[in-house]
Parts: C-alpha cells; sequence; structure tokens
C-alpha cells in the first residue's frame, strides 16, 4: 500500500501490513487529531513525540515500532498530507478488518447455535 505525502502526489511512502497492525498495537492514532479535525505539522510532530516516548521506555526491543519510524513516521518525505493519508489508509483497512471479523463471528455463532439445536434434538 501506497501513500502520498504531497499535494502533487509525487512523493509517496511504501506502508505495510505490518506497520498498519503496529500502530493498531500502540493506539498511535488515537486521540492524536484535535476536536477541530485538522491534520497539520503540529500533529505530525506529537505523533513523533509519542513514539519517541514509547522508545524511551520500553527502549528499542520492539523491532516492529522501529520499522514503523525508520519506514513511515520519519520517513524524509512524511509531511502533514501523509499524515492525513496514513489515517485515512488505517481507518479503511481497520474497517474492512472488522466487518470481516464480525462476519467471521457471526457465522460460527450460527454454526454453534446449530450444534446445540442439533444436540438438544438428539
Amino acid at each position: 500500500m501506497t501513500i502520498t505525502t504531497n499535494a502533487s502526489g509525487t512523493r509517496t511512502i511504501e506502508v505495510t501490513v505490518q506497520h498498519l497492525l503496529t500502530i493498531k498495537k500502540y493506539q498511535l492514532l488515537q486521540n492524536l487529531v484535535d476536536s477541530n479535525g485538522i491534520i497539520d505539522e503540529g500533529v505530525l510532530e506529537k505523533l513523533r513525540l509519542n513514539i519517541r516516548a514509547l522508545l524511551e521506555t520500553n527502549g528499542t526491543a520492539d523491532h516492529e515500532l522501529m520499522s514503523l519510524c525508520f519506514d513511515v513516521i520519519y520517513h524524509p518525505n512524511m509531511k502533514a498530507i501523509g499524515l492525513q493519508n496514513l489515517i485515512s489508509l488505517f481507518n479503511t483497512e481497520n474497517t474492512e478488518n472488522t466487518e470481516d471479523t464480525e462476519e467471521t463471528e457471526v457465522t460460527e455463532g450460527a454454526e454453534e447455535a446449530e450444534e446445540i439445536e442439533a444436540t438438544k434434538e438428539a
């Protein structure tokens, strides 16, 4: 998956599923954007400071977080528009995964109910 990091679309950053899972694991985007909804360089700096604090607390033992930093967050092309596109990508992928999980849970729940009914009838 690729996100554009400037308005003209000439600069991009490659984002992997592992990067998105790391964002989800550490809830890096939760409460990041202010109530006005504007994503600017200040929001990007806030994210970088949050990650820096995590790294100082946990050390550099988490290679997934370090990979996210090197490949995406601290990438030289990362700007506010890139962060906005990253948030959009994360929300899109997270929504799709949630829907898939809910469908699986509903299907499994229906199968379990059928098994219980079959057991009761027997």
